[in-house]
């Protein structure tokens, strides 16, 4: 897991585009910060990608509990930043303005270690169930689990609502799920 060097970050600036067309002004103070935040520790990566990624080998065997809260702010590449950062655009102006931004920095805060800890969880279970100890070291990197949870926040905050996966309009209380399954099948890494 190692970031590309040396070429233009088009997933970047195009992500500082779509911030730009949306106004700073109208986007909420917690979503803005953690906007900030991703894109800072994208420029700026505490650590290479496979000394904050986060497995069940470096979190639970190893116990660098660092990991759960380095390992949702760091992107493999700035494609990946860029969808990641325009699912939060969206989720957190939606979001923060109906819980308020005290509430919204509270649960991106647990939203982001839970995750980690989900992670390893899962991760743990398939080495058992499956025999196979590969699952140990899968590392990962990203916001996508805590996007995950508060897409489930705001089909709760918003019920009655009809999303299109791959073209197929399901209700939104069972579109995240359908969407987790494809986004596995079709990328799996």
């Amino acid at each position: 897991m190692q970031r590309r060097q040396g070429r233009v970050n088009a997933g970047l600036l195009l992500l500082l585009y779509q911030i730009s067309q949306v106004g700073l002004q109208n986007i909420p103070s917690v979503t803005l910060g953690v906007l900030a935040l991703n894109i800072f520790l994208f420029l700026n990566p505490v650590r290479p990608l496979h000394e904050v990624c986060i497995s069940v080998n470096e979190g639970l065997y190893r116990k660098n509990w660092q990991r759960l809260l380095l390992s949702p702010f760091h992107h493999a590449d700035d494609w990946h930043l860029y969808y990641n950062m325009i699912s939060m655009l969206w989720k957190g102006i939606m979001l923060e303005k109906k819980i308020k931004s005290i509430w919204f920095a509270y649960i991106i805060a647990v939203f982001s270690v839970l995750i980690g800890v989900v992670y390893m969880v899962l991760e743990f279970m398939l080495v058992k169930i499956l025999d196979d100890p590969s699952y140990e070291i899968n590392c990962a990197v990203g916001f996508s689990g805590v996007l995950f949870a508060l897409k489930v926040l705001n089909n709760h905050y918003n019920p009655g609502r009809v999303s299109s996966v791959l073209g197929l309009q399901i209700p939104s209380k069972y579109a995240c799920w359908v969407e987790l399954v494809a986004i596995h099948l079709i990328s799996p890494g």
